[in-house]
């Protein structure tokens, strides 16, 4: 073992790769949770019963997901970083193809479920190309350096924002579009248990977090969702509804509509052709979407990689993290994997590099957080009773996570500030990924352009700019 995973080699022991593991896992583990309520749009206990059946089939197919990209690390790449559905995405994933159908029932739910599926499978299926020809690596280190770190960034504000809104934390006003919690409101309404104070224990649960992260306590996102979900029983009163059966109710929702969702032949003409009803449901659209959940995984997956390598010392002489390709290669593969289960896009989490911290540095650490992972299968009922608001601080402080990036890029060049700036905040203010990145290439294409700074290297931004800019045109998102 220690030969294969090259654990005395890179300095470091099985007793420190188990302990960094365990802690991947914990700084993670809400993803278990926030992502069937992200991907069905709401918890669920909840009365909506196709809601519920969605949740169900992307909670085991999180868990899969999971395991296989995490186990692909562990024994392919040989790497401590650990995968599962991303953040963000699988908010795009509901607003693109889940949300539109909310007023159609279940099988208007599940159509647009399904032949999202189909969306991320091909996107998938890109990746794989694109990784194993190292094209994805190219075209990644060919973008200007100020949109790479901008995205990561972009992308955690926006994750951010959905943790706000999810715990009530943010309110929607007439006047101003937002505002914070109206606290006295609650009061005088009587609403304050279910308005209020939701709100006021996700607030809470983000200071544990900060406390517990600053006196390096393992395992401190997890320790507040824990809290916070007692806490919110304990001041609501209320009971939460513990099904045992739900366990075997997740593994046939699965069954029925998840992993069976991309073999639909329905579903693939919905995607690419559309019957009348969906919007999304162009040739180009669908190509659009394809484009959008590339560029965004992409991105991500570097972003994550170049950062948690460099924080383990392992990058090569040209500053390359090591076994790069083979870690794409993982990340294309349990993408691909995710759409066959049911479930949105895979990608590498920035969260490893809190087990890096703890001093993993081989693959040994992905396979113990992989293991802890499928562990969860048969945890469906206690992970179902865990409020909004006790997973949107994760939420919050992932965005906090992703935010470091963003300090290294040039503010004094306007060539680097304004691209970086408008990916960086078009993201959460047009709730949507793909347009800060869309809104940041154009800028910087145009800029340059007209500056002089245009460069044979910003080719493939050009290209990428010019794709946005034609989906903007015509497509309605």
């Amino acid at each position: 073992m220690d030969k294969f995973f090259k654990i005395s080699e890179r300095g470091s022991t099985v007793r420190t790769e188990i302990i960094a593991g365990l802690t991947t896992f914990f700084a993670m583990a809400y993803i278990v949770v926030t992502n069937p309520n992200q991907v069905a749009g709401l918890i669920p206990n909840t009365s909506d019963p196709n809601s519920v059946k969605i949740w169900n089939a992307v909670y085991v197919a999180s868990i899969l997901v999971a395991v296989i990209g995490t186990l692909l690390m562990a024994f392919y790449a040989r790497m401590p970083f650990a995968q599962a559905c991303g953040m963000g995405l699988n908010s795009f994933f509901f607003v693109s193809f889940v949300l539109p159908h909310l007023s159609e029932g279940e099988e208007g739910m599940i159509k647009g479920y399904q032949s999202g599926l189909v969306i991320i499978l091909v996107s998938g299926l890109v990746f794989l190309i694109l990784s194993a020809t190292g094209l994805r690596t190219k075209i990644a280190k060919a973008l200007p350096d100020c949109l790479k770190k901008s995205i990561p960034a972009g992308i955690g504000l926006f994750i951010a924002f959905i943790g706000f809104k999810n715990a009530g934390i943010l309110q929607d006003n007439q006047y101003t579009f937002l505002q914070f919690v109206d606290i006295n409101g609650a009061i005088d309404s009587g609403e304050f248990a279910s308005v209020a104070l939701p709100a006021l224990l996700a607030l809470l649960g983000l200071v544990i977090i900060a406390i517990l992260e600053k006196f390096r306590v393992k395992g401190s996102v997890i320790i507040s969702i824990g809290g916070v979900t007692v806490l919110y029983y304990l001041l609501t009163r209320s009971v939460p509804n513990f099904n045992i059966s739900q366990i075997g109710q997740s593994f046939r929702d699965f069954g029925e509509i998840g992993i069976t969702g991309v073999f639909h032949g329905e579903a693939w003409r919905e995607a690419f052709a559309g019957t009348g009803g969906f919007e999304l449901g162009t040739l180009f659209s669908a190509l659009m979407l394809i484009v959008t959940f590339c560029l965004v995984d992409m991105f991500d997956t570097i972003g994550t990689l170049y950062g948690a390598a460099s924080a383990a010392d392992m990058l090569d002489e040209k500053g390359d993290p090591i076994n790069v390709n083979e870690c794409m290669m993982c990340d294309s593969i349990a993408t691909v994997t995710g759409a066959v289960c049911g479930t949105s896009t895979c990608t590498t989490f920035v969260e490893s590099a809190s087990g890096v911290a703890a001093g993993g540095r081989t693959g040994f650490t992905s396979l113990v957080t992989a293991l802890c992972f499928a562990a969860c299968l048969l945890l469906s009922p206690l992970a179902s009773i865990v409020p909004a608001c006790a997973t949107a601080p994760a939420l919050i402080y992932v965005g906090v996570l992703m935010l470091k990036g963003f300090k290294n890029v040039d503010m004094d060049d306007v060539c680097s500030a304004v691209p970086a700036f408008l990916a960086l905040v078009m993201m959460p203010l047009t709730y949507s990924i793909s347009n800060g990145i869309g809104i940041g290439a154009i800028a910087y294409v145009l800029i340059t352009l007209c500056t002089g700074k245009y460069k044979k290297s910003d080719i493939p931004v050009t290209v990428i700019a010019a794709l946005f800019a034609l989906r903007f045109a015509t497509v309605t998102m």
